[in-house]
């Protein structure tokens, strides 16, 4: 499986992943050619090679040719240029994609983007998201840093993609809307759900439009898939940072078998004052309102008190309901939160047929290439007990017919 790794030690802008794709082999030439189906013009594009602190990397930018009157503002990683501002609304964004000869797949990505993009604004502004106004991200630059994007995730056949933890910078930008605080709002509403490290470097290091690429492409990568590194490319950005390179690295590569990354909070809470006879009850609401998984371990607390620890994985966006299930079934009066890194392996559930009956079996793929086999158990209980059998020998029966 092809998967790209976001380096985003110096943050993320538009402008800085087109220029690492283009480093990374995506040619210029065909950039142009797919964004000419797109109802833009007045423009031209750029990429040249710049050394940042001794490092080879590519300045992406797009030169407009015909200008309109702009108020100055600073809320974007700028081109080499003084961007033509038109407001686009949504809806505008949605017809130009969708009525022109982008290819599918990069037609879905940059939607996908601009969509994830109207939902936190319109949470920013308190607005529906068919009433959201693009001002900086609708100006010519950044579509085609959105759709060149796309266009450069297609031709490398990027399968999944990850991010590390995001500097957010400090201090202030001055958008369409006044002076702002940095992270831009847009900016914090797009990253929930990701690592990131506020306060980090000085001035914007993620805008806007780099914070909805990362939302939207890309997953957390606080623990990364085993990977074989075949390229790296850098993407140059405008500005001249004092403590690190103004640069995004993206680096291409494989895996032997397809795993995922994905981040979860758990809750944890200390019970010594409880029945074990609720904790049956507990488990099964939880597991109802969504948690990836709940479970207890012994512990000996204060007053030599013997205990339990009841442990829930959770989304992060369901931490706050799942907190307040605990604390109303439970005699629980405080809960510890920390969040977890998960490495999941991609596996199918497949239906085997068994002397004993058909077996549903759970396999999951390894990074080098082996296989892990679990037969479900409550299938194979109920057949153990049809066909007064032992379990195990259901069990044994089911493995071999999947390894088969």
């Amino acid at each position: 499986m092809r998967i790209l790794f976001f380096d985003t030690f110096s943050g993320i802008s538009g402008d800085m992943t087109v220029g690492a794709l283009i480093a990374l082999g995506v040619e210029l030439d065909r950039i142009r050619a797919e964004l000419s189906a797109l109802p833009l013009s007045g423009y031209a594009l750029r990429a040249a090679q710049k050394m940042v602190h001794g490092i080879r990397a590519c300045k992406f930018d797009v030169d407009i040719e015909t200008h309109e009157h702009q108020p100055p503002h600073e809320h974007h990683e700028p081109h080499a240029h003084q961007a033509q501002h038109t407001h686009r609304t949504y809806a505008d964004i949605r017809a130009m994609l969708g009525a022109n000869a982008l290819r599918p797949r990069v037609r879905e990505t940059a939607l996908a983007v601009f969509a994830r993009l109207a939902e936190a604004e319109a949470r920013v502004h308190g607005v529906p998201i068919d009433a959201v106004t693009f001002h900086e991200v609708g100006a010519v630059d950044s579509i085609v840093d959105i759709v060149g994007t796309a266009i450069g995730l297609a031709a490398l056949e990027v399968e999944t993609a990850y991010a590390s933890a995001l500097p957010l910078g400090s201090g202030t930008v001055r958008s369409q809307h006044g002076v702002i605080p940095v992270p831009a709002p847009a900016t914090v509403e797009l990253l929930r759900g990701f690592p990131v490290r506020i306060g980090d470097g000085a001035g914007e290091l993620v805008t806007p439009t780099g914070a909805a690429i990362i939302a939207t492409l890309t997953k957390p990568a606080a623990v990364l898939p085993p990977m074989r590194i075949d390229a790296v490319g850098y993407g140059a950005g405008t500005r001249t940072l004092a403590d690190r390179p103004n640069l995004l690295r993206l680096l291409l590569g494989h895996v032997a078998a397809a795993a995922d990354c994905d981040e979860l909070v758990e809750i944890a809470t200390n019970i010594d004052d409880s029945s074990p006879e609720l904790y049956e009850h507990v488990m099964d609401e939880l597991f109802a309102a969504g948690a990836r998984d709940v479970w207890l371990s012994p512990a000996q607390m204060k007053k030599n008190r013997p205990g339990t620890v009841l442990h829930v994985l959770v989304e992060p966006a369901a931490h706050a309901a799942m907190a307040a299930l605990v604390l109303r079934e439970t005699s629980a009066i405080g809960l510890r939160f920390h969040s977890v890194q998960r490495l999941i392996l991609q596996r199918e559930l497949v239906t085997v047929g068994t002397e004993y009956g058909a077996v549903q079996v759970k396999i999951a793929h390894g990074p080098d290439g082996s296989i892990n086999v679990a037969p479900e158990y409550e299938d194979c209980r109920r057949i153990a007990r049809e066909a007064r059998v032992p379990l195990k020998s259901v069990y044994q029966a089911a493995i071999a017919a999947a390894r088969r």
